[in-house]
């Protein structure tokens, strides 16, 4: 048996009054999806445990499999996993943000938590400036992919408030700064970050290109590394994932899935869906399961750009989840987890912790929904709810039938 989950990041959402009142996977064309939705095991599920934050951390943890009740850490422990930065039982990860401020002190607003969606390359030059003039004494920067980077504090502290920068789009950023203890040598670094970043060659060519400069880094998502048991020893399966962002090879690194490079992907609307979709299935030739994550439809959705949104959503269900459908036509031994994890509302331009449309499709136990279409509320009519969506992979592996038990 082959397993295949389809995450497309953030794609539920709520009505959208320039959709005509539709969210955007109402008002986008997806035929694939809908077909999944019409024959499969079909209904809502709950990623986001009470308590939690609605991030792409905890919500993939509960797709992968993992009660984040149980294992969640924090953030940047995974994105440190993916990035091979081995993190000691008391150093701290944080994701780095690089970020677009406009204005300064009290009236400082976020203009831009992607700075432009800067490229890989102009950031890791920055990064590794930052990590010669602010690193030591604990202190280490990792360049990541575009604006997404890692700072490590050996021997450091987690317990401050921190807040994700794509929460406070067009706020006011003075009151989400870091506080508690040991927020002091975090606001250190990031003020000082912003008088390097004001004169960094990378910056003042996006300037007089007519783009974002990155100026300052926003330090969140602090945490430990986890203690999660791989996906490889619970079910006795072999997997890889496909994704463009750090987290989610992390978590992958830490469910003993192997990382599965795609020529082209960025995180973006401008990735590659159809290598997306042809490595997946081309990677079940020696593989159980593989992951398949796109960053697309989520980061639209913090743009607060809901016509974007239903491109990326078009593009997923087309390239990728159309992709794979085609791949797999030939044989009858599959399972699909199509979900995303967690809402990304345009009209907040950040996530929500409501649930989220999921379906469990086979072709050896295919269903008859009627006309319903892959949307937040179609799924609700069905009257299928899992409550704990970290056992929807249990129901993926094992083809469990009896939905009391999720």
């Amino acid at each position: 048996m082959k397993y295949i989950i389809l995450q497309g990041d953030g794609m539920a959402d709520y009505p959208i009054e320039s959709l005509g009142n539709r969210t955007p996977l109402q008002a986008a064309r997806t035929p694939n999806m809908d077909w999944l939705a019409r024959h499969g095991v079909y209904g809502i599920a709950h990623v986001i445990p009470k308590g939690f934050p609605p991030g792409s951390d905890v919500g993939n943890m509960s797709i992968m499999g993992y009660d984040p009740a149980v294992y969640h850490t924090g953030r940047s422990p995974l994105e440190a996993a993916s990035m091979g930065v081995a993190l000691g039982p008391k150093d701290i990860a944080f994701r780095c943000n690089l970020v677009t401020v406009a204005g300064s002190g009290a009236d400082a607003i976020m203009e831009d938590f992607t700075s432009g969606h800067i490229s890989t390359e102009e950031a890791a030059e920055i990064i590794r400036d930052l990590h010669r003039d602010l690193g030591g004494d604990g202190i280490e920067f990792f360049p990541g992919v575009s604006y997404r980077h890692l700072m490590v504090w050996r021997d450091g502290l987690e317990k401050m408030e921190t807040t994700p920068p794509h929460d406070i789009t067009d706020q006011k950023s003075a009151g989400y700064l870091p506080k508690g203890e040991g927020a002091e040598r975090l606001l250190k670094l990031m003020s000082t970050s912003q008088t390097l970043l004001a004169q960094h060659p990378v910056n003042l060519k996006r300037k007089a290109d007519g783009k974002r400069q990155a100026t300052t880094i926003w330090l969140w998502g602090q945490g430990r590394a986890p203690q999660l048991p791989p996906l490889t020893e619970r079910f006795g399966i072999t997997g890889g994932v496909i994704s463009a962002v750090d987290i989610i090879h992390g978590l992958g690194v830490y469910a003993g899935l192997e990382r599965i490079d795609v020529p082209g992907i960025t995180g973006f609307v401008d990735t590659n869906y159809v290598g997306k979709g042809e490595y997946g299935v081309r990677s079940l030739e020696k593989n159980d399961l593989v992951f398949i994550h796109v960053e697309a439809t989520d980061e639209a959705g913090h743009m607060g750009d809901a016509k974007l949104k239903v491109q990326a959503l078009e593009d997923f269900d087309e390239k990728v989840v159309g992709t794979v459908l085609k791949g797999m036509a030939h044989r009858k031994d599959y399972r699909i987890l199509l979900m995303p994890d967690h809402p990304t509302a345009c009209a907040l331009k950040t996530h929500v912790s409501d649930p989220v449309p999921f379906v469990l499709y086979s072709p050896q136990d295919e269903r008859d929904n009627g006309n319903v279409g892959y949307n937040e509320a179609d799924a609700l009519k069905t009257g299928v709810v899992a409550e704990q969506a970290y056992r929807l992979m249990e129901s993926l592996i094992e083809g469990r039938k009896t939905w009391t038990e999720i």
